[in-house]
């Protein structure tokens, strides 16, 4: 009995693997004439999250499962896909298909996650949205740090478990970056509730975030920014910046500056004070949190503003 061929791979085939394999983790949009798609296993997920149809095609001998949509319909899909916490990675024809005989040249022009977009349809643009990092140094050492890339804002900190837990739920990041040899630290600490992604060892390294970061702010040193002295929170937010280069944020210059968290400048709340004083959510159906109540602000920087001094409350009166 004759063996069956084995399925030759399409030059189509052939350049969707190269660029999947780039972006592992991530659901890959593959622009295809007038429609994303998407293949395998990232389209039994699509169809899940965006209720599209899941078909199987015979493509050169490759059988697989596809799910796609108009390209002019990216808008409508991309948020369900980042709020269902994919990682997004859009990749579009990046020549003229007309113009070009045989396979069209393709590329990934932005890769979406959670806590790093500037499309205002994922963002609910009244408050902040935060990527946030964090670094173990020791039995009960933390660096942290927050980014919210659509304004700029750039936090850093360290101290106790206690305290970074309470930061967090103060900041309620929408993805949090954390070095993969502590996941079960990090998911006793801070459970399993939110997006996470995980680094490998050598990128937690105090001289490459330090590196990192001058080299962004032009500067020989950190002690403009009064955080020269916290050494787990530079090594927190130098991997932040390592991450919107991995996801092909490129244009930064809008991060100016990085500023410290003092504990002492605030009342830290605790995510059980949130929750009890029903500060930013109602606790039943038909309730209504005190941030509805307060908020009568115009502008989206002024809700957002309003929301931050909510779940951290000045200490100093004047300020």
């Amino acid at each position: 009995m004759a063996k069956a061929a084995e399925p030759k791979e399409t030059p189509l085939n052939k350049q969707y693997n190269q660029i999947k394999a780039k972006y592992p983790g991530a659901m890959l949009l593959f622009r295809v004439g007038d429609f994303y798609e998407t293949f395998g296993e990232d389209a039994i997920k699509a169809s899940k999250i965006l209720g599209i149809v899941l078909t199987r095609r015979n493509n050169g001998g490759f059988k697989n499962e596809l799910a796609g949509f108009p390209h002019h319909s990216l808008d409508t899909y991309l948020p369900k896909l980042v709020r269902a916490g994919q990682r997004v990675a859009i990749c579009d024809q990046l020549e003229d298909p007309k113009s070009v005989k045989g396979i069209v040249k393709r590329g990934v022009t932005e890769l979406v996650t959670p806590g790093v977009s500037f499309n205002d349809n994922v963002l609910d643009v009244r408050q902040n949205n935060y990527l946030a990092s964090v670094h173990f140094a020791g039995d009960d050492l933390v660096g942290v740090a927050f980014l919210d890339i659509s304004t700029g804002e750039f936090f850093t900190a360290e101290g106790t478990v206690a305290y970074v837990d309470k930061l967090i739920q103060g900041f309620s990041p929408a993805e949090i970056l954390y070095c993969k040899k502590y996941k079960k630290r990090f998911e006793q600490i801070f459970g399993d509730k939110y997006n996470t992604y995980t680094f490998e060892d050598w990128v937690y390294a105090y001289d490459f975030s330090y590196e990192l970061l001058i080299q962004h702010f032009k500067t020989n040193n950190l002690k403009g920014f009064g955080v020269e002295n916290l050494r787990e929170g530079i090594t927190a937010a130098g991997v932040i910046l390592q991450y919107l280069n991995d996801t092909e944020h490129k244009e930064m210059n809008h991060i100016s500056r990085l500023n410290r968290l003092d504990k002492d400048h605030y009342v830290w709340l605790d995510r059980f004070t949130i929750r009890n004083l029903e500060l930013l959510f109602a606790q039943y159906e038909g309730g209504v949190p005190l941030i509805e109540v307060l908020d009568q602000t115009i502008t989206p920087m002024g809700a957002r503003l309003l929301r931050k001094w909510m779940v951290l409350p000045l200490k100093n009166k004047a300020q």
